[in-house]
């Protein structure tokens, strides 16, 4: 249980960080809640010259400014109450704010293969869920605890002054609720993780039925996917209602110990009363100020709630922000960049396989040369070309980008030297213009972006569209068709005029028509430039001048098209399978 405390502590710790930049607005709020709980005995501290002189004596001063201080303590209380709940609201949403940025520059730095190991939608959960639960540890929690603690710490000082005995006899209750308090901390944690779990699970969920609701229609997956997204949202809702009910069996339990431990107290304080020790004014003022440690003391029994529900979220964005970022040991940089890339006994496997992807591979693209990879699913050819911009770290073996091993050079200059266009177009919901010259290459001139979108041939259904170039696609291009996505991807790659472009299966969205044009840009773009292009249709790299045919994560053989199919082994099996496909 103490290492569980601590570790608690170094989390809590750890979130309270966050609150520290943004330390005069929080100053403010706890300086609002240190009035507001200075003036809570203020309340059980009048109801004693307010009975015994007003009522008793008949005072008429007592009388008359009574009320006025009544009404005055509750504006102070008021002015208190909202100047410390705003500001904490405030800093509740900067820390938010802090924390997911922190996560999304953590999540943009991570490796390739944290992707593969994480599900989509639990990662989205850490930002939209995840981190609101954080808020409340960070805001009510913080707020109840100062609070509270201080109004407790108030009443129980003014209580001990009218009477300390019965104010001890109150004080023998903290160590039974403490172990209420323990017990039900574990049991809400222990939901709060699975609350989070399940949530991620519907999240996850919902993004697969957005993304695939073409063929959830046409394969008739309507009534699966319904009952996949029942059980995942009933999942949540059990593990929720035990969160909700281990929370709520806190404040009824500590109630139950106030109510025995009041009964006692009312017992001995009805005996001092007839025995002329407390006044009317001593008694009403005890019990308001007992009656008024009763909603205190909810709220910091309910605090283990928030703060349970905050550290569990801590512990899933604490653990996104301090994942391993990409490791970049290389400080040489490209001068001159002219494109040659040399693979020698590279192996490589990925994790939690049995079979290697590439086995012992060894081959050099010169400069200026367009080499095509080709063989079944599987082969190696896309491993290849995710080697090369380093998505993955080398495991066997060397690449060499103009003779300079690749894990030699910084990520940045290695990166910037090759462009990329995948069989999986990204587009981002901006203008066609910002996604041809995205990143580093915003930049560049309008001239420079029409010139790569007409190599591309994209020009023609650009002009279309309604604003052209400033057209909005809407959510990953929904708006173009994939072959119209395909050529934007490619003019973005011929923007970036980087010594080395690898293309994966960039055609494998087109048409005969578009791959056509497309075929003729290539032959511009390759001009001085080194180009590697992976596909699985033959007859978009018959032209290439070499091709390495590969099978199992071994290169089997390797020539020109013509050269391959006169030799009438793998290379031409494959041929001649697409070629009777259309015949």
């Amino acid at each position: 249980m103490r290492s569980n405390l601590s570790a608690d502590f170094a989390q809590y710790r750890r979130l309270l960080t966050y609150i520290w930049p943004q330390k005069h607005i929080a100053l403010l709020a706890v300086f609002a809640m240190v009035v507001m709980a200075a003036t809570a005995p203020a309340l059980p501290a009048l109801m004693k010259p307010l009975m015994d002189g007003g009522f008793v004596d008949k005072d008429p001063l007592i009388m008359t400014w009574m009320p006025i201080m009544l009404v005055g303590l509750f504006f102070i209380r008021g002015l208190a109450s909202y100047i410390g709940n705003a500001s904490l609201q405030w800093v509740g949403t900067k820390v938010v704010m802090e924390i997911r940025k922190d996560m999304f520059n953590k999540l943009v730095d991570c490796p390739t293969s944290y992707f593969n190991e994480q599900r989509t939608g639990n990662i989205i959960s850490r930002f939209t869920f995840d981190a609101l639960q954080i808020k409340e540890a960070a805001t009510n929690a913080v707020s109840t605890l100062i609070r509270d603690s201080l109004t407790i710490l108030g009443l129980l000082g003014w209580m001990f002054y009218i009477d300390w005995l019965l104010a001890t006899i109150c004080l023998f209750g903290a160590p039974l609720i403490a172990i209420v308090v323990s017990i039900i901390r574990k049991r809400l944690r222990k939901m709060s993780h699975r609350v989070q779990e399940a949530m991620g699970n519907i999240h996850n969920v919902l993004k697969e039925a957005l993304e695939a609701q073409k063929i959830i229609k046409l394969f008739g997956g309507k009534e699966s996917e319904k009952q996949r997204f029942e059980k995942m949202a009933n999942e949540h809702r059990q593990f929720n209602n035990k969160q909700i009910f281990a929370a709520q069996a806190s404040s009824p339990s500590i109630q139950l110990i106030t109510s025995i431990f009041l009964a006692i107290i009312v017992y001995m304080a009805t005996h001092q009363a007839t025995e002329n020790n407390f006044s009317v004014g001593d008694f009403t003022s005890f019990f308001t100020a007992m009656a008024m440690l009763l909603d205190p003391l909810k709220r910091l029994a309910g605090i283990n709630e928030h703060l349970q529900k905050g550290l569990a979220a801590c512990d899933t964005i604490f653990n996104l922000i301090d994942t391993e970022t990409e490791k970049d040991f290389g400080t040489n940089k490209l001068s001159n960049p002219q494109g040659k890339i040399e693979f020698r006994n590279v192996s490589f496997q990925y994790p939690h396989t049995e079979e290697k992807a590439l086995s012992d591979i060894s081959f050099i693209i010169e400069t200026s040369e367009t080499v095509a990879l080709v063989g079944e699913s599987g082969s190696g050819k896309t491993t290849i070309a995710n080697l090369i911009p380093r998505f993955y770290e080398l495991q066997d073996g060397n690449i060499f980008y103009d003779g300079n091993d690749i894990r030699e050079l910084s990520m940045e200059s290695l990166r910037r030297n090759i462009a990329l266009v995948s069989q999986e177009v990204v587009l981002f919901n901006d203008t066609v213009r910002n996604n041809i010259a995205y990143g580093e290459l915003n930049d560049s001139s309008d001239d420079a972006v029409m010139k790569a979108a007409e190599a591309a041939f994209a020009t023609e259904f650009i002009n279309a569209l309604p604003k052209k170039m400033n057209t909005m696609l809407g959510e990953d291009g929904m708006r173009l068709s994939g072959g119209q996505r395909q050529r934007l991807a490619i003019a973005r790659a011929l923007l970036k005029d980087a010594r080395l472009l690898i293309m994966d299966e960039a055609t494998s969205a087109l048409d005969t028509k578009t791959e056509s044009h497309i075929q003729q840009a290539l032959e511009n773009v390759k001009k001085g430039r080194t180009s590697l292009i992976i596909a699985h249709r033959l007859s978009t790299i018959e032209n290439a001048d070499r091709i390495i045919v590969m099978d199992k994560g071994r290169i089997v053989e390797q020539g020109k098209h013509q050269v391959l199919l006169n030799k009438n082994e793998y290379y031409a099996h494959l041929h001649q399978v697409q070629f009777s496909k259309y015949v």
